[in-house]
């Protein structure tokens, strides 16, 4: 039972979301807000054990998730023949560029960190 418990929560976040993005007009994917509202409910330890149960079950089953994506792939076969060495070049130089602010990022925050824990003592 706390499966499907964890999965209702986890739907009614996700339609949460989708709910306020469409009633409020937010330039916001609803995914997000929908994990936001649910990062918000598992404050709360009752909900955890069965959103934990959920997303157990889940993830247990994830490699089912990337069939679809297979037979995409397939199905489309002459797409990737034509635009393949395009689409690779996009996706390397997208990794790169997300590893790369990724990383400014990192480099940006940890001195604030480092000062806020020194502070502390």
């Amino acid at each position: 039972m706390p499966l499907l418990q964890g999965f209702a929560l986890l739907l009614l976040s996700q339609s949460a979301g989708e709910a306020l993005v469409r009633l409020l007009g937010l330039p916001l994917p609803a995914p997000v807000l929908g994990a936001v509202l649910l990062l918000g409910l598992l404050r709360w330890a009752p909900l955890q054990a069965p959103v934990a149960a959920a997303a157990g079950g889940l993830l247990g089953h994830l490699s089912l998730l990337f069939v679809p994506v297979g037979v995409g792939v397939i199905t489309h076969l002459d797409l990737l023949g034509t635009y393949g060495v395009r689409m690779l070049l996009a996706i390397v130089l997208s990794t790169w560029l997300g590893l790369a602010v990724t990383a400014l990022v990192l480099r940006a925050l940890l001195p604030a960190a480092e000062s806020e824990g020194e502070g502390a003592r």
